[in-house]
């Protein structure tokens, strides 16, 4: 099985969970339902190999694994739903489309201005992950847990990648991904708040690198 794809138990149970969020945030019930149709339905754009629900998935899961901490783990719920709710790999403004569509969407929901504001400014981190605040840093690293998976679900996250980007030369493409993969290495640190990921995903990228070279 595709390990970024969802089992309809799955699938149902992230619609179950983000409708109990929405409630608790004091969204109708008819708004919630809507508002999870479109979010649904864009994680399952033609297209997409990785940013998928099965993606979504596993990054709420980290985040529910780490909830306690968190200031606020609801609302860092609700930006895993929408940091990648916009993603075109043509375009290079994925991440603030998504941040202006979560303020959008949940101030039409009814959320105030100020949590609207909060979600949108934790998806708008994840466009050169630098965290402000811990809630901020947790949200950064469940998206790049990835990095620090076991071996072969690493390299199918790079393959689901490359297809992602098919309409890419293979030459262009490797020069683009050594480039992040480069500049990944360089940081002083990856992760923010799990530092533990830090020595697995250095040697997944380090190992994928040396292959693009």
């Amino acid at each position: 099985m595709d390990p970024f794809s969802v089992t309809d138990r799955e699938r149902t149970r992230l619609a179950e969970d983000l409708l109990d969020l929405l409630a608790r945030e004091g969204v109708p019930p008819g708004a919630a339902s809507a508002l999870h149709t479109r979010l649904e339905a864009a994680y399952r754009e033609p297209g997409r190999a990785y940013h998928t629900l099965g993606h979504l998935r596993d990054l709420l899961r980290f985040v529910d694994e780490r909830a306690a901490r968190a200031t606020d783990p609801d609302l860092l719920r609700l930006a895993a739903w929408f940091h990648d709710a916009v993603y075109d790999p043509r375009r290079n403004d994925n991440e603030l489309k998504s941040a202006e569509l979560a303020r959008s969407e949940l101030l039409l929901a009814g959320l105030s201005r100020g949590r609207a504001e909060r979600v949108a400014g934790l998806v708008l981190a994840t466009r050169d992950h630098r965290a402000e605040d811990a809630d901020a840093g947790l949200l950064l690293d469940a998206d790049l847990a990835v990095l620090a998976a076991p071996r072969a679900l690493y390299e199918a996250y790079a393959r689901a990648v490359r297809r992602e980007y098919g309409f890419v030369p293979a030459p262009l493409f490797r020069r683009g991904r050594r480039k992040i993969l480069e500049g990944l290495l360089a940081r002083p640190r990856i992760y923010h708040i799990v530092p533990e990921l830090e020595e697995p995903a250095r040697a997944n990228l380090t190992r994928e690198l040396a292959a693009l070279r």
